[in-house]
């Protein structure tokens, strides 16, 4: 695991320079402390910080073939690198990426099973070939100048170059207030776009073309297979890829939070080794949300794993908030990823490798609300006309799952599916959208036209014809994944110089996962059956059973109460950032209503992050 960076002169004579690079480099050091490397040629500069997991001798970047004309810089893992190797200089991961590209040239990515974004230069041919993993479990970021290209692991480091502009992209903080986070290529700069999953980057003779190589694709392919041979499978196939995942040349550990997916995730890592294993559990203080820590205790007596846990406090949360938003570089409303960061800060004294359980549920349909769309869908279905608004509270009296649920679903019930499932992300139930007019300033609204349901229908648009449940895993996989989840955990982790591994987010176990037929994922209130079912002979029952609980912070009560002067202080001080998209008579009734229990945590911590955000990076 690294960090990489680089310039490509589109100017005719322009060359590349070591200071640039460097300059690029310095402000994602975290990223790789074991070493640094710079490879300049003409217009092409490539910067490489190591983070040294396998071959620690000999693996140093920036890597060339043979007859040194072609380069790489590289940032991740490829689990199938022994299986594809001949005859190396080197026992690195590294180098099979430049002899399959030698032999396959841009195809050399249907080859490689792992996590990874890489540039690499071809001096013959005086190309740039940048790719990112399918899944998007590695960031990558690019700027395209008339007169140079920039591209790098983090933000930060384009940032570093002078020339980039810091303007704010509006419609970007218009999805973040519709999302909670930034989906799709945009960032909050105009200039800056991330390269999307399963895409790669090409410069030519002076073009530049973004192309993708890799979709999750839905099919019946065991559909018509018995439950218990999908299960008998699965097992194998999730053992088989956790002891890939457990290839390092220093220790590794697992992130256990007690659930279903991390204690699988450490029941196979047990089995790969000879050593004892580390595992890592956090608590928070208070009793306001679900102990996962005995559960994660539980799971370690079973495996043998050595146990560690940690706690924090409402104190620890808020004063790693600025940290948070400059190590995240955008201002995703995820409270966990606090923890993750504290929790890693830990792992790093044991291990540098850790193996975590991210990803089950969007792969084999964990969460309720999956559950919860599919109920109300089938209510809309039976209802007809009725579904609609108007007469939906008396049709629906007293016969739904709940108030709650009646009340994020209940208003897009017999509309269309792009409607439907906005709802289930985030929705038009939610403040921000609901109260847009008078929340937000007339100049940003203007600034920032935007359809979160189009926007919907466009991600939904590939897969109009499937189950919903796969149409809803396919648009996770596609944004809530990479854009929240996997940022998080690349971020946060990245920042205490760890490597965080998912094998559940495999490309191989996402397939066979689309491949299955949705009775196979839920029947009845039984959401992830078949994950589940793989384990239930080896799992303790209270972890099989038990209801799923997340990655549970008790942000909300800790800024209605404890940090409740914060916020105020730092949202509606006259220094605010945040009042050049909202009003501030109508931001302070919202802190209000959330201060006597109303819920509006999410938006409030929303634009608690935001303002900080703005604080970092504009001013």
């Amino acid at each position: 695991m690294c960090g990489i960076a680089g310039k490509l002169h589109l100017a005719p004579g322009a060359q590349a320079t070591r200071p640039e690079i460097e300059a690029m480099l310095r402000p994602i050091s975290h990223r790789g402390p074991d070493g640094q490397g710079v490879y300049l040629d003409g217009p092409v500069g490539l910067g490489h910080l190591r983070l040294s997991i396998i071959d620690v001798e000999s693996g140093a970047q920036p890597m060339a073939n043979e007859d040194e004309t072609v380069w790489i810089v590289f940032n991740g893992e490829i689990y199938n690198f022994q299986q594809l190797r001949d005859v190396f200089r080197t026992r690195s991961d590294t180098e099979v990426i430049i002899h399959l590209y030698e032999e396959h040239g841009l195809d050399c990515l249907r080859h490689l099973r792992g996590m990874f974004t890489f540039a690499l230069w071809d001096q013959r041919r005086q190309r740039l070939f940048i790719a990112r993993d399918r899944v998007g479990i590695k960031p990558l970021y690019y700027c395209q100048r008339p007169d140079a290209l920039f591209f790098a692991s983090e933000l930060k480091a384009i940032l570093a170059e002078p020339s980039v502009p810091r303007e704010t992209n509006a419609t970007a903080v218009r999805k973040f207030f519709s999302f909670f986070y930034v989906p799709g290529e945009e960032t909050l700069f105009k200039s800056i776009q991330k390269l999307l999953p399963g895409y790669y980057l090409v410069t030519e003779g002076g073009t530049l073309s973004v192309q993708r190589y890799w979709d999750l694709q839905f099919s019946t392919a065991r559909a018509g297979h018995a439950f218990d041979d999908v299960v008998e499978e699965l097992h194998g196939l999730l053992g088989s890829t956790v002891r890939d995942h457990m290839i390092a040349d220093v220790p590794v550990g697992v992130l256990l939070s007690g659930g279903v997916d991390s204690s699988a995730v450490l029941s196979f890592a047990v089995q790969g080794t000879g050593k004892k294993i580390q595992a890592f559990t956090i608590g928070f203080d208070g009793d306001q949300v679900v102990d996962e820590r005995p559960y994660a205790k539980m799971a370690a007596a079973q495996f043998g794993a050595e146990h560690h846990e940690l706690t924090i406090t409402a104190e620890d949360f808020w004063n790693f908030l600025p940290s948070y938003v400059w190590h995240m570089e955008e201002p995703v409303q995820e409270p966990p990823a606090v923890a993750l960061y504290y929790i890693s800060k830990l792992a790093r004294k044991y291990v540098k490798v850790l193996l975590s359980g991210e990803g089950g549920d969007e792969a084999f349909a964990g969460y309720p609300n999956y559950y919860n769309a599919l109920r109300f869908d089938q209510m809309s279905h039976r209802l007809g006309p009725l579904a609609r608004p108007a007469g939906l509270a008396a049709a629906l009296a007293g016969r739904m799952v709940g108030g709650r649920h009646l009340q994020r679903y209940g208003p897009t019930m017999g509309h269309p599916l792009h409607e439907y499932y906005y709802s289930r992300n985030s929705g038009p139930t939610t403040f921000f959208n609901r109260s847009a007019g008078r929340f937000f300033t007339p100049e940003f609204l203007k600034s920032a036209p935007f359809s979160a349901p189009s926007y919907m229908g466009e991600l939904l648009r590939p897969v109009a014809g499937l189950s919903l449940l796969d149409q809803m895993l396919y648009v996770d996989t596609k944004i809530w994944l990479p854009d929240d989840l996997l940022v998080k955990a690349d971020k946060m982790t990245m920042a205490n110089s760890l490597e965080l591994r998912v094998p559940l987010l495999d490309h191989v176990v996402l397939e066979f996962a689309a491949s299955l037929a949705p009775e196979h994922k839920i029947k009845g209130k039984e959401t992830k059956r078949a994950l589940k079912a793989a384990f239930e002979k080896i799992l303790p029952g209270e972890i099989i059973r038990r209801e799923k609980a997340g990655f549970p912070v008790p942000y909300g009560s800790w800024l209605r109460r404890e940090l409740k002067e914060r916020v105020e202080d730092l949202l509606l001080s006259e220094r605010a950032a945040i009042q050049d998209y909202v009003r501030k008579d109508e931001l302070k009734k919202l802190l209000a209503a959330n201060a006597r229990g109303e819920d509006y945590d999410r938006e409030v911590f929303s634009l608690v992050t935001l303002e900080l955000w703005l604080r970092a990076f504009l001013r």
